[in-house]
């Protein structure tokens, strides 16, 4: 059975939907087979970032709703076979998801598929909650910004009361990726530093990815960044927090612009 894994956040905006398609690319540029699971009904963009927009006939609400076979609404990657997409609707609303319907299309996922990538909608809401219901692990996205992380502290406390492990007493693998990482504003004050993230929310790093233009543009591109710029910052970022996921021991590195091999080492609590 293939693992299951929730990219979630308490505030919108911080880089959920880009972290979604980037690591999924990752992990199928590794090889694996990799679904996207895009949970943000009536406000769906994983999409567009896909480049998908154009090619969705029908979605996660038709197939909980017995209107469209699971196989009719995934969308296959035209860049890498071994990625799949199946989109939210536009048109509908939260409601339409069933706690029921949800578990039979991720059980069926599994069987078919190495990872399941959910993408959360931001927030504490019924979608988000359906999300994380089937989690085995948790990538909780944050901006180094106090709002951000105060609102990632209730994610973490949703994943220890609201998912199907925490219903049998055990713990979903909770790992934090921090996004829009500016060094300098981090120096001067406008941002907070890695360690004081780390001591509010106290759990393990799955990575540091920079502020960068290139995530900009390859969501106008309608592309994960570790595609369409693999050598990027990001992009090198996120590739390793792919492998940090598939249990490979890394050293913490936040990438330099210019050079990787400038990047500072990180060394507190890598997953």
């Amino acid at each position: 059975m293939g693992q299951v894994l929730v990219v979630t956040s308490g505030k919108g905006g911080v880089g959920k939907t880009t972290s979604t398609a980037a690591l999924g690319a990752a992990l199928a540029q590794g090889g694996q087979s990799v679904v996207l699971v895009d949970f943000d009904v009536g406000l769906r963009n994983l999409d567009l970032v896909m480049g998908a927009e154009r090619r969705v006939v029908f979605d996660l609400i038709n197939v909980i709703q017995d209107r469209a076979k699971l196989s009719q609404a995934l969308i296959r990657d035209k860049r890498l076979d071994n990625l799949c997409l199946l989109p939210a609707s536009q048109t509908r609303d939260k409601d339409a998801l069933t706690e029921d319907g949800v578990a039979r299309v991720i059980e069926e996922l599994q069987s078919n598929f190495d990872w399941v990538i959910c993408d959360s909608p931001a927030g504490i809401g019924r979608g988000a909650v359906l999300a994380m219901q089937h989690a085995d692990i948790a990538a909780i996205v944050t901006n180094p910004e106090i709002s951000s992380v105060r609102d990632s502290d209730r994610i973490i406390g949703l994943l220890d009361a609201k998912t199907e492990k925490a219903k049998i007493g055990e713990h979903v693998a909770k790992h934090l990726l921090i996004t829009r990482y500016d060094e300098t504003r981090a120096n001067s004050g406008d941002m907070l530093q890695i360690d004081d993230v780390l001591d509010i929310l106290s759990i393990p790093l799955l990575g540091i990815v920079p502020e960068s233009q290139e995530v900009l543009r390859a969501s106008n591109l309608g592309s994960p960044v570790t595609i369409c710029s693999p050598k990027s910052v990001p992009a090198l970022a996120y590739s390793d927090a792919a492998r940090r996921l598939n249990g490979e021991v890394l050293e913490m590195i936040i990438p330099a612009e210019k050079n990787r091999l400038l990047g500072k080492l990180f060394g507190r609590r890598a997953a």
